[in-house]
């Protein structure tokens, strides 16, 4: 697609959230060979054809590590040069004014159907990059949707604003995420909020390196397709 121009209340949604959904930024005729090319690679590697899992190689993993493995055994074909263009690349430096660069290209970020009930509970929340909150953002995050992806079907999980927190603050929210306590409590307390990156193939979220997110369960019934490019940005000087 053409490069479209950030509006003011797009970027400040972002700095102000931490991250920014762009609806349809790939056709779904662009997507389509990726589709194409999972499945393929799928049905080669004996885990799933004709809408069945084939063999137990994942079956005694926890759902993160079959993300984990999952992603890094499936070879697909053009992923970064569909999905890490330059409108992408145009994108992220309108957010931040710097040039973005993506020295480890697009990695998939695929599940498979079924993995067990859907739960906030036991996720492994992060952050990729250490940084200051008051400092420049250091790096920008796109998750692509390659195919439809609903709710609760494995989509990445981030949590609004938590980029802006600090400290005591910031601590006490990690370990309430880490506890079986009332998270609702916790998130309201922290004034950060669960962001679900499910939506449209074609849909791309950009986040703020400094957010925490987590991989989810999929509990939905069709595999989860998604990619992520990791773009570090170059201090101002």
């Amino acid at each position: 697609m053409a490069a479209r121009a950030l509006n003011q209340s797009e970027l400040d949604f972002f700095h102000s959230e931490g991250y920014l959904r762009l609806s349809l930024f790939h056709s779904k005729d662009t997507l389509q060979p990726l589709r194409e090319s999972i499945l393929r690679e799928l049905s080669r590697l004996k885990v799933w054809a004709g809408g069945k899992r084939l063999g137990r190689s994942l079956s005694d993993l926890s759902p993160f590590q079959q993300i984990s493995k999952l992603s890094s055994m499936v070879k697909i074909a053009g992923l970064d040069e569909t999905l890490n263009t330059a409108e992408i690349r145009s994108a992220i430096a309108g957010l931040t004014g710097r040039t973005p660069h993506s020295s480890q290209g697009s990695q998939p970020l695929l599940s498979l159907p079924h993995q067990g009930p859907w739960s906030l509970r036991n996720l492994a929340w992060h952050v990729d990059v250490a940084a200051k909150p008051e400092g420049e953002i250091p790096g920008i995050q796109a998750f692509y949707l390659i195919d439809d992806v609903g709710s609760h079907g494995g989509a990445t999980l981030a949590l609004a604003r938590s980029h802006r927190l600090a400290g005591e603050l910031a601590g006490r929210l990690r370990g309430s995420l880490k506890m079986s306590g009332d998270l609702e409590a916790a998130l309201r307390a922290s004034n950060t909020e669960i962001i679900e990156m499910s939506g449209r193939a074609g849909d791309v979220f950009l986040m703020d390196i400094r957010v925490l997110h987590t991989p989810s369960v999929n509990s939905a019934n069709r595999i989860r397709m998604m990619a992520t490019t990791r773009f570090t940005l170059r201090a101002s000087r």
